[in-house]
């Protein structure tokens, strides 16, 4: 067993697939001047998004009809077990990182979603090695990915009611203000928060703003030193007043030496944030226009709509109904030979990693202020996470009575061990602007992602095995 695990690791280390991902990982690595071209990324996450829903749309459709009840608890299994992990990554990240609370929970629903880009990587993997898999599994994928952005959510809104402030900080972490981030939120929104500081204090503000407008963003020492006067209340107050008067929008909502963070501890330039929050948007498939959306300190039905219709989930789930009803009324792509769907999928798929190299590189110079511990949970948790999910499959299979193939078990594991970086993301700019927007992208797919392609896949088929 152990040489084949050593042959099958070997043999998949030096795959097409994962070249392109070492290919695109060095560049960074090599300062080669190569940049790839984000309507390009955007295109291949949308074209194999809808390729994997179609192809599972079709599958779906030719089951057998007692097949669907077998498939239909597989979701609920998957939806319930990464609702665990999300829990349990928030606890782990407590106990073993120095994160602040909000970012444990924040990288916590990352990780009790999936990843495309594991699933297809996997899937391309199985299919190359010839190991079948269950039909529903593309399904799978977009069920999993919504348990996540419904813990961060939960535990966010937990600290809140606990006594958050602004900036993300909680009682008994270091700079922690005081004034409650719902509060705060709540004044944002309404625009009912009134402050009239005396006029040595606006006088100093308009100081500060005109500073911030000469150095392009760049808040200079007679501007940061308002700071302490003012603190996030104060300083959000006036933006608010001046987002509206003066149309500055997102620029005007950053301005105040860190309101949220942008580092682990959440005082982070400006600017990196306001770069960090368009590149979270490309990843997400949003438009990434610098504008700042309207925060929630509550769930409600816009953000119900990005947990359940956001970008991702919609292709996905498009692509799904486009392959079972065109499936049902005697179409079927592959049978056609089809070019697009399915003779360019590995090619498009190896462009795709190749980008998602790069991307993962550039992500891992984000983890240099987190410490080691996280760095170590971002490599040890998918292994845990993908274990316990292909033991739960194993359960749910010997309790049904439905043997599994060894193709299920692992897709399954990759989803569980896997972290998200289109869903929750999304959701985090909208809900959650207290927490840092490098750290949970850092651990996904600097950390956990590249993980999982190279080292993680073989593991999981080892395991599958075992259990199978």
């Amino acid at each position: 067993m152990l040489n084949d695990f050593v042959m099958n690791f070997a043999h998949n280390l030096f795959k097409p697939l994962l070249l392109f991902f070492y290919a695109g990982f060095a560049i960074p690595l090599l300062n080669v001047k190569f940049e790839f071209p984000k309507v390009l990324y955007q295109g291949l996450t949308m074209y194999l998004l809808l390729a994997i829903g179609w192809h599972g749309g079709e599958e779906l459709a030719g089951l057998e009809p007692a097949t669907y009840g077998q498939a239909a608890g597989f979701m609920l299994l998957g939806f319930c077990t990464n609702c665990i992990i999300g829990v349990a990554a928030y606890l782990g990240l407590r106990w073993f990182t120095g994160l602040r609370q909000v970012d444990a929970a924040t990288v916590a629903g990352y990780y009790g979603s999936d990843s495309a880009g594991t699933f297809v990587t996997c899937m391309g993997v199985l299919t190359a090695a010839q190991i079948s898999f269950a039909a529903y599994m593309p399904v799978m994928l977009a069920i999993m990915e919504i348990p996540g952005c419904l813990i961060a959510l939960y535990l966010v809104s937990r600290l809140r009611r606990n006594g958050m402030d602004a900036k993300g900080k909680m009682p008994g972490e270091t700079a922690y203000v005081g004034k409650p981030a719902s509060a705060n939120l709540k004044a944002r929104q309404t625009r009912t928060e009134h402050v009239e500081p005396d006029e040595n204090e606006a006088a100093d503000f308009d100081n500060m703003v005109a500073q911030y407008d000469d150095e392009e963003g760049e808040l200079v020492a007679a501007g940061a030193g308002s700071e302490e006067r003012y603190g996030s209340a104060g300083v959000g107050s006036y933006d608010s007043r001046r987002a509206n008067q003066n149309g500055r929008g997102a620029k005007a909502l950053y301005r105040g030496a860190g309101s949220y963070g942008g580092n682990h501890d959440g005082d982070g330039d400006d600017a990196d944030r306001a770069k960090a929050v368009a590149a979270e948007a490309e990843l997400a498939l949003e438009p990434a226009d610098g504008e700042t959306r309207t925060k929630h300190s509550g769930i409600n039905a816009e953000l119900l709509h990005e947990v359940f219709l956001n970008p991702g989930i919609y292709l996905l789930f498009a692509g799904i109904a486009i392959g079972f009803v065109s499936r049902l009324q005697g179409a079927k792509v592959v049978a056609a030979g089809d070019s697009v769907f399915v003779t360019l999928f590995q090619g498009m798929l190896c462009l795709f990693l190749l980008e998602m190299g790069m991307t993962a590189s550039q992500k891992l110079k984000d983890l240099k202020a987190a410490g080691w511990r996280f760095i170590a949970f971002g490599v040890i948790a998918p292994n845990v996470f993908a274990i316990f999910g292909m033991c739960m499959a194993r359960l749910y299979s010997m309790l049904t009575g439905t043997p599994l193939d060894i193709g299920t078990y692992v897709l399954f594991a990759a989803l569980c061990g896997a972290a998200s970086y289109i869903a929750v993301p999304a959701v985090q700019r909208l809900a959650i602007p207290e927490a840092s927007p490098t750290l949970p992208l850092a651990a996904s797919l600097g950390l956990t992602f590249s993980y999982n392609v190279t080292v993680g896949i073989p593991v999981y088929i080892l395991v599958a095995n075992l259990l199978a």
